[in-house]
C-alpha cells in the first residue's frame, strides 16, 4: 500500500486502477448497499429495461476512486473529503472498467489535493467522471 504526501504529488499525476465487472461483484455491492433494483438483479426485468440487459450499480464502478485514493495515490492514511460523480453510460457485466484519478490541484496550505477522477470502459468510452477532494497523509 502506498503512502504519498503531498510535497510527493505533481500536478498531471495519474494512477489508474482495473476492474472486470462480475455477477459477484454485483451481489455483493448490492448486499453491502441495500440496493436491490432490478436493473441490477433481474436478467427478465434488465432485459425490458432502456439498457437490455442487466448493469453494474453506477457507485459500484465509483467506488473504484476509493481503491486508488485510498490505498494507490496518495494512499495510506488518506482521508476522503469529497466525491462528485457523472454516471455517463452504462456499465455491463463483464467489461473491463478503468478508473483513472488525475491530480488537477495542491493546495499546500490547506493540506488538500484536487483529483479529476474518470472511469472508462474498454472502448475507451467515459462511463463515470467527476472529482475528488482528499486530505493526503503528512509527511512522518
Amino acid at each position: 500500500m502506498a503512502s504519498i504526501t503531498i510535497e510527493e504529488l505533481s500536478i498531471g499525476q495519474e494512477t489508474k486502477f482495473e476492474r472486470t465487472i462480475t455477477p459477484e461483484m454485483i451481489d455483493a455491492f448490492g448486499a453491502a448497499s441495500g440496493d436491490y433494483n432490478p436493473v441490477h438483479f433481474n436478467e427478465e426485468y434488465a432485459k425490458n429495461s432502456m439498457f437490455g440487459q442487466r448493469i453494474a450499480h453506477g457507485m459500484l464502478t465509483g467506488s473504484f476512486f476509493s481503491t486508488i485514493l485510498g490505498t494507490l495515490c496518495p494512499g495510506e492514511g488518506t482521508i476522503y473529503l469529497s466525491q462528485e460523480l457523472k454516471f455517463l453510460k452504462p456499465v455491463f457485466i463483464g467489461e473491463k472498467i478503468t478508473a483513472i484519478a488525475t491530480v488537477a490541484e495542491i493546495i499546500v496550505e490547506k493540506n488538500r489535493v484536487v483529483f479529476d477522477t474518470i472511469a472508462v470502459n474498454e472502448k475507451g468510452e467515459k462511463v463515470v467522471a467527476g472529482k475528488a477532494v482528499v486530505l493526503p497523509p503528512k509527511k512522518k
